[in-house]
């Protein structure tokens, strides 16, 4: 019920709001860990901590280690971001919007790249996180779309044609125009 389209990107993410984006944004040069610490930090709003290395800084390690778990990469907290395969750093940037507790959680085609095992296994972790937290996803492997979501929407050109069940939505006439236009595929 609240209007936040004014709000700034720090705003959003202090009111709850965490999200993934199409094309990954992570930390070069930085591990796994790292990686999420980062964003403990930020959620926790202290600055550096120049007395003492954030390697040891329990306060900052210790969620980030849990919000590996979370996601399946534990044991590679220690990796370089640039030996993560795409998945994992799919994987990794849901890691980094747990951290930051959000209340909703947004997700803009993060099977976006992937090869059918990745996007299966993201949709596993996915799954794993329904109920746990409320999430909007923006995809078009309508695979995941469907086995991930309890309402669906389905837009052409910029304007919502169908809401509803996956069932109702993969019925509607309009919606089989739209995306497979007059033709019948065929087998």
């Amino acid at each position: 019920g609240t209007d936040i389209t004014g709000w700034s990107v720090p705003e959003r993410a202090r009111a709850g709001l965490a999200r993934c984006f199409q094309i990954t944004q992570l930390c070069a040069g930085f591990t796994a860990e790292d990686n999420v610490a980062l964003a403990v930090q930020a959620r926790q709003g202290h600055s550096f901590r120049f007395l003492r290395p954030a390697q040891s800084d329990r306060t900052l390690r210790a969620p980030a280690r849990e919000a590996l778990r979370r996601v399946g990469l534990d044991h590679r907290a220690e990796t370089p971001l640039d030996e993560l395969a795409h998945g994992e750093k799919r994987q990794l940037e849901i890691a980094v919007a747990l951290a930051m507790e959000p209340r909703l959680l947004l997700l803009d085609e993060p099977m976006a790249g992937m090869g059918p095992e990745e996007s299966a296994g993201l949709v596993k972790l996915l799954a794993s996180l329904k109920g746990q937290l409320p999430m909007v996803l923006i995809e078009h492997d309508m695979d995941a779309v469907f086995s991930l979501a309890d309402r669906v929407s389905v837009l052409v050109t910029g304007r919502i044609i169908r809401t509803g069940t996956g069932d109702e939505v993969r019925s509607d006439p309009n919606v089989r125009e739209a995306y497979l236009g007059d033709e019948v595929p065929h087998a």
